[in-house]
């Protein structure tokens, strides 16, 4: 029999409450997703669903805590026995692992394995290549990686002392290190299983669950973890017996299993489309299994600064006025999809403050005096010809692209729409600088969220110029502003919650002088949870529902 405690029922009842509460063990757990995962090697991912899933399989050094809401952002150790010690100004911090911490087959985890996926997910992008480098940023060091140096031990400013004890000795001080040790970099890599970038089909568990099995564009299954201690494990459970992730499924069919069950959660995130939608705002039996939080997310799309005629300021700006955002937002749904943006940074971070530095009128559909005028100063009065990249099988995305085409030739912009798959959009289309100046691609449409809850999880990625990669980029507008840098750098070190807030607002303002990025919803998912899934709540950590904590009935 099924023990099921009070939880809350409803339209948005699991943004601040949880629906379905249980402590039954059991059941196949069904999620969905268009198409592929980027990866799950923890190393080599940057989307915020595939963070979020691999807590099931990986732990890290600090991880966010099961609850719904703003309590979603509360630290908590996982692999480390308490949040990092600092020393020397914040330039060393140290994490001792807790006692008794097992692999999937039985064997230990040690330090050296923490050391080793953080040198490779940081330094060994020759292999890898996708996800942030924050940790090769902050250690300050020339190591190669693990590749290019097998026969060095990692970075020096990494060290394990014992096989419990990790220290790292940063080249400036850092006030956030807690926040950095929640990324999948840190979960442990044992160095002899790993197979460089195939070990993104089953990466060795640490976590509740492990993976049984992998069909790349069709079918992930977790099955349980015989060597995981929840003595060991503060947030996680093994509620599921069972779970199963169906890949490569047409957005609308997406919508349709969820209704009729074939499965419980959309993996993503960004909620069911626009007919799916109408139909159940307009069901109250339906709508009551839903929730439309805010995602903590800005879509935006980025104007290379590196391509022409992108490389002339007038022209980015004259993109900004021109862009018809009313129209964009209605490809997400209208008002239920988001709310229109104007700044970079979301609402949900602190050091927000609304300004509009681009108005675009007050029903949302552009400026196209203020974008002839910017055209007039960049020579081009005509306007000119350039590329869309977007994700195709995420639909909402396509349809805003095609949008924002139309709204820009009003005064005479050109932009065609190519589409791409999600799962390596980063790694060799939207995310490679090569690709987009070989095929003249002057706009990349992705959404952006913060790596950890904080302005510099938010910016550091996308506007710092240091941050510009071969593979997997993030900071498509190649911007490389000193000022957007050393001010990065002061956020980073300052512990006082109100300075590194001004600090980032500062940020905000001068990357939309620069133009390279432009913001046009603050999005909300109107995302559907079937009633047989069992403890769903949206975690304030990822803006969407927290998978770690789902059990199905």
């Amino acid at each position: 029999m099924e023990t099921e405690q009070s939880g809350t029922t409803g339209f948005d009842a699991a943004v601040d409450g949880v629906v379905a509460p249980t402590d039954e063990l059991g059941g196949t757990l069904r999620l969905v997703r268009t198409d592929d995962f980027d990866s799950l090697d923890p190393g080599n991912t940057y989307y915020a669903y595939t963070w979020n899933f691999l807590r099931l399989v990986g732990r890290t050094l600090v991880t966010f805590d099961t609850a719904p809401g703003k309590a979603g952002q509360r630290l908590v150790p996982d692999l480390a026995e308490s949040l990092g010690e600092s020393s020397d100004g914040g330039r060393t911090w140290t994490y001792r692992l807790r006692p008794g911490l097992l692999y999937e087959d039985g064997t230990p985890v040690v330090a050296a394995d923490v050391k080793y996926a953080i040198a490779r997910s940081n330094y060994g992008t020759d292999v890898l290549g996708v996800g942030p480098t924050y940790f090769r940023h902050l250690l300050g060091t020339d190591y190669g990686g693990p590749w290019r140096e097998p026969e060095v031990d990692g970075p020096v400013t990494v060290e394990t002392p014992d096989d419990r004890t990790l220290v790292l000795r940063l080249a400036e001080p850092f006030a956030g290190m807690d926040l950095l040790a929640t990324m999948p970099s840190t979960t442990p890599v044992p160095r002899d299983r790993d197979t460089g970038i195939g070990y993104r089909l089953g990466p060795v568990a640490t976590g509740p669950y492990r993976v049984e099995s992998y069909e790349r564009g069709r079918l992930v299954v977790l099955e349980r973890n015989p060597h995981w201690d929840p003595e060991t494990d503060p947030v996680r459970r093994q509620r599921a017996g069972r779970i199963e992730v169906h890949l490569g499924k047409d957005p609308h069919e997406v919508d349709l299993m969820l209704l009729s069950g074939e499965a419980h959660i959309d993996l993503a995130g960004f909620g069911v489309q626009p007919a799916v939608q109408e139909r159940i705002l307009a069901d109250p039996e339906l709508r009551a299994n839903t929730d439309n939080p805010l995602t903590g997310f800005t879509w935006i799309y980025c104007l290379s600064s590196r391509i022409a005629p992108f490389d002339n300021v007038h022209c980015r700006r004259a993109v900004q006025f021109a862009t018809d955002k009313a129209a964009m937002q209605e490809a997400y749904g209208g008002p239920v999809g988001g709310d229109i943006a104007t700044t970079i940074l979301p609402p949900t971070i602190d050091g927000y403050q609304p300004f509009d530095r681009y108005p675009v009128g007050e029903d949302g559909t552009g400026d196209l005096e203020a974008a002839r005028a910017e055209l007039a100063l960049a020579g081009m009065p005509d306007g000119f010809r350039t590329k869309i990249a977007a994700r195709k099988d995420r639909l909402k995305e396509y349809r805003a692209a095609e949008a924002l085409s139309a709204g820009l030739a009003r005064v005479g912009i050109e932009a065609e729409v190519l589409d791409f798959p999600s799962g390596d959009y980063f790694d060799r289309y939207g995310g490679s600088p090569e690709y987009l100046r070989e095929h003249g691609i002057g706009i990349i449409m992705f959404g952006w969220g913060a790596d950890f809850p904080d302005g510099y999880g938010f910016f550091q990625q996308i506007v710092d110029g240091r941050a510009i990669k071969e593979r997997g980029n993030q900071n498509m507008g190649e911007l490389d502003d000193p000022e957007i840098n050393g001010l990065l750098d002061q956020g980073a070190v300052s512990g006082d919650p109100a300075e590194r807030a001004a600090i980032w607002h500062r940020i905000d303002r001068l990357t939309m002088d620069h133009a390279v990025i432009v913001p046009y919803l603050y999005p909300r998912s109107l995302l559907y949870r079937h009633p047989d899934a069992r403890n769903v709540f949206v975690t304030g950590s990822f803006g969407m529902y927290d998978y770690v904590a789902l059990g199905a009935k």
